[in-house]
């Protein structure tokens, strides 16, 4: 398994390589009030992807968040209604004569 790990992050590692070689061009990114920022493609490409997916952990931080405090919650709930239930006797379960 772990062979297939390294494989795995190997390819990726080649492919995002290759990507990066062949966009080198430089680019000019437009900002308001005539800012302007020149830089290789492959710099402009992955900064929107990191900027992406620091806007998705965010969006789902919050969901997140409320799920472990309800998570929580509901253990904290269900050890205190473990010796109640144990106490209780069990009913036997129903035999089924074939």
């Amino acid at each position: 398994m772990r062979f297939l790990t390294w494989t795995v992050r190997l390819i990726l590692f080649i492919v995002l390589l290759a990507f990066a070689v062949k966009n080198t061009d430089p680019v000019t990114l437009q900002f308001y009030f005539d800012l302007a920022w020149q830089a290789p493609l492959v710099v402009a490409l992955f900064g929107a992807l990191a900027v992406g997916a620091l806007f998705g952990i965010a969006a789902t931080a919050g969901t997140l968040m409320r799920q472990r405090r309800e998570i929580a919650r509901l253990r904290r709930e269900s050890r205190q209604h473990a010796p109640i239930a144990a106490r209780e006797p069990q009913a036997a379960p129903p035999v089924i004569d074939a």
